[in-house]
């Protein structure tokens, strides 16, 4: 039969000739159509009610009308059917399950048809299939997205991008957005003082005393970085101990790390021709380089003067800058003429000397004094005060004496001139261990020191404040030297656990002696160390206790025969503490370091004694000697 050609007006078209009965039901889904078009252009949505309309499937437009947020009962109200029928297609076809994504497709693909089966179509019949088609493909690359999670697959510019055949990266390369990563981590990380040190970097000579532990040596290695990476300038660090300059090389690896780049080389050079070198205080080692140097702890250091003259020349040209910080020793060391600007009077006339205020007060914000240096001091007050949240600072009151906390973390220098230990003699103790100590000594190993016998002090808290665990090993012919391998602090009452890492020291080291102060808590250590290590040497203090490990450490460092890492300046500032005084009864000489009782606090110097004692004063070491061939 032939059949009449469905016309734009026509809701349902139907073919011609057909039954009464069919004819009828055409009508009715017509009219249908008609009551959902009327019904959408009332609530403003005339071109969706089309799209429903031109559907003569019920169950289809309710589905449809439902996403766009009508009530069921009201589209079954508008559709004529019972609202239990409606409920039944939502819950059988689940309805509310269907994504988002899912009901755009549904429309876009109802609507796409509709338009395609018109067989006279208008310009905006096209432009409309072409952006449904453009649409599709859209939602098309988000359910692809969906499931790889590919940003590729939503933009395919991105996608060609990453078809392209890559770059390999230069070495020690930061690309562009690397580098805005690094500048964004570098500024969120800051506290308050250390963006006063960001904010004078282009002075030519910053000289900072600082607190001990608040980030010092951690940002200048995050500021070098960026200095490198942004403007191509040399970077060179000096500190007391070529160990102690690889610790800027690690942080800087570290923060190289957060945007996806792995550093390396010693000096690491930058794809941008930036090199960044990391030296002890060698006076050799550090000629014949220019760039921007940070010299660490340099109040520490021996040789001050002569190798800050090195120092200095590396930064000759103007274009270079100079940055010195530290915490404070004694007013003695060699450094202390030039954090005054003493050394700038020296040989000139009388009305060319400048006098700088160094107080606290003067200095606490930063300031560029009259010979030009830039100052700053951060004592642990104002680190706190400027969003430091690093430290319990009743805990470290109660943990350190009144002058060794002053010294530590209130920048105060040390007065050494009632010192049993003076800087000086101090200062001649202090080796580049990675150095000098090559041959035997790998402290990264599992067995830094192999078999080699040591010799093990530990120093117990006395009063809650911090106990203290060396590692020495022994002259290797008599009247050779002592050195300091190894020192552990500790802080807490939790004498079980002390004794568990003095179990895991006799586990990696070959330990011969061990010396426990058994004062205090040191009896909870003693008791459990002697259940692994029975021929520990118990110690219980006396006058002549005490005199007797003073004398024998005075008689070894006196002799240049105590070696220790350049950085151990917590060790030589606990034994500069060390004051000889009288007793209470005025009628005995002792020793002390800080506190009013009798034992004293430095517990890294008495620890060291501890060790020390195994020899006795005249040279002898205690109970002979023997050694042991162990076959592997």
């Amino acid at each position: 039969m032939a059949r009449k050609k469905p016309t734009g007006d026509d809701c349902a078209p139907f073919a011609a000739g057909e039954q009464p009965q069919a004819k009828a039901a055409k009508k009715k889904d017509a009219d249908f159509g008609a009551l959902v078009l009327a019904q959408a252009q009332e609530q403003g949505s005339a071109m969706q009610a089309a799209v429903l309309a031109n559907s003569s499937q019920p169950k289809q437009v309710a589905r449809y009308l439902y996403w766009q947020g009508w009530r069921p009962k009201l589209i079954a109200e508008k559709l004529g059917v019972p609202a239990t029928t409606l409920y039944g297609w939502r819950d059988a076809e689940e309805w509310d399950k269907f994504t988002p994504l899912d009901r755009v497709n549904g429309a876009l693909e109802l609507r796409m048809v509709q338009l395609i089966m018109k067989d006279e179509k208008t310009g905006g019949d096209f432009k409309e299939i072409d952006l449904l088609g453009r649409q599709l493909e859209r939602t098309a690359r988000v359910e692809r997205y969906q499931e790889t999670g590919k940003e590729g697959d939503l933009n395919p510019n991105i996608a060609r991008r990453n078809a392209a055949p890559k770059r390999k990266p230069k070495r020690n390369e930061f690309m562009p957005e690397q580098t805005e990563q690094l500048l964004e981590i570098f500024h969120a990380g800051n506290f308050g003082y250390q963006n006063r040190w960001f904010e004078a970097q282009k002075e030519r000579t910053r000289i900072l005393l600082k607190s001990r532990q608040i980030g010092a040596t951690y940002y200048f290695a995050r500021e070098a970085l960026i200095r490198a990476v942004l403007e191509g300038r040399n970077q060179i660090f000096l500190s007391a101990s070529k160990a102690q300059a690889h610790q800027f090389k690690n942080y800087m690896v570290a923060f190289a790390n957060e945007v996806g780049v792995d550093l390396g080389g010693d000096p690491m050079v930058l794809w941008n021709g930036a090199e960044l070198h990391f030296l002890g205080t060698n006076a050799k080692t550090a000629q014949g380089r220019s760039g921007d140097f940070y010299f660490d702890e340099f109040f520490w250091t021996g040789n001050f003067k002569e190798l800050n003259k090195v120092a200095s020349a590396m930064a000759t040209h103007k274009h270079w800058r100079k940055t010195y910080f530290s915490t404070p020793s004694a007013k003695s060391h060699e450094a202390y003429s030039f954090w005054t600007g003493e050394d700038r009077n020296r040989g000139r006339d009388k009305a060319k000397h400048v006098q700088i205020d160094l107080s606290h007060k003067a200095l606490a914000n930063g300031l560029r004094c009259a010979d030009g240096r830039f100052r700053h001091i951060v004592t642990i007050d104002d680190a706190l005060r400027l969003g430091c949240n690093l430290f319990d600072l009743a805990e470290l009151l109660e943990e350190y004496p009144d002058d060794e906390f002053s010294n530590l973390f209130r920048c105060e220098f040390i007065d050494d001139s009632n010192s049993q230990f003076t800087l000086q003699m101090m200062q001649a103790c202090m080796v580049d261990s990675w150095e000098a100590w090559t041959d035997d000594f790998k402290p990264l190993a599992a067995r830094p020191f192999a078999w080699q016998p040591v010799w093990v002090g530990y120093d117990p808290s006395f009063t809650g404040d911090t106990a203290a665990l060396v590692v020495i090993a022994p002259p290797k012919v008599p009247g050779g030297k002592f050195r300091l391998l190894h020192r552990q602090q500790f802080r807490g009452a939790d004498f079980e656990a002390q004794a568990e890492y003095i179990r895991s020291i006799t586990e990696r080291y070959n330990v011969t002696f061990m010396g426990i102060d058994t004062t205090g808590l040191g009896q909870g250590v003693y008791q459990n160390v002697i259940k692994f290590y029975p021929q520990a040497r118990a110690y219980h203090y006396d006058l002549a206790l005490k005199a007797r490990l003073v004398l024998k450490a005075k008689q070894v460092i006196s002799k240049g025969r105590l070696e220790m890492d350049a950085d151990c300046t917590d060790v030589a500032a606990a034994f500069m503490a060390i004051k000889k005084v009288l007793t209470p009864s005025q009628r005995h000489v002792t020793y002390q370091s800080g506190r009013s009782d009798d034992i004293g606090h430095a517990d890294l110097a008495w620890a060291v004694m501890h060790a020390l004692d195994n020899e006795s004063l005249a040279g002898d070491v205690h109970g002979g000697s023997s050694s042991v061939e162990v076959y592997e």
